[in-house]
C-alpha cells in the first residue's frame, strides 16, 4: 500500500474509532448485544405457533419500532441502533402473524393461559 492509502485507511479507522457513537461508547454496544434478540426470535420461527407468548412477542415488536423512532432523533443519531430494533421489532410482528393465524385455522383450542 501506497503511503497515501495507508494514511487514509489510518484516518478513517481512527475516524470509527473515535465517532460519537463508535466502539469506546455504549452506543456501539446496546445495539451489537440486542442482535440477540433478533437471533433469539429467528430461532422461535421454529417453535409450534401455540407455544408462542402473545403479549412477550407484543412487546418486542412495540419496544422494537418505539426504539427505532427514538434512534432517529437522539444525539448522535445512532442508525446501527435503529437498524437492529427496525428487525427486534419486525420478528415480534412475524411471530403475532403466526400466532393469528395458527388461532385461525384452529379456533376450536383454547389459547394457552
Amino acid at each position: 500500500m501506497s503511503g497515501a492509502a495507508t494514511g487514509a485507511a489510518t484516518s478513517r479507522f481512527t475516524a470509527f474509532m473515535n465517532h460519537p457513537a463508535g466502539p469506546k461508547t455504549v452506543f456501539f454496544w446496546a445495539p451489537m448485544m440486542k442482535w440477540c434478540l433478533v437471533a433469539a426470535g429467528l430461532k422461535d420461527m421454529s417453535r409450534p405457533a401455540d407455544k408462542l407468548s402473545v403479549s412477550q412477542n407484543f412487546a418486542l415488536a412495540a419496544t422494537g419500532f418505539i426504539w427505532v423512532r427514538y434512534s432517529l432523533v437522539i444525539t448522535p443519531i445512532n442508525y446501527s441502533l435503529a437498524g437492529v430494533n427496525f428487525f427486534v421489532g419486525s420478528t415480534g410482528l412475524v411471530q403475532l402473524g403466526r400466532i393469528w393465524d395458527y388461532r385461525r385455522k384452529h379456533p376450536t383450542i383454547p389459547a394457552p393461559s
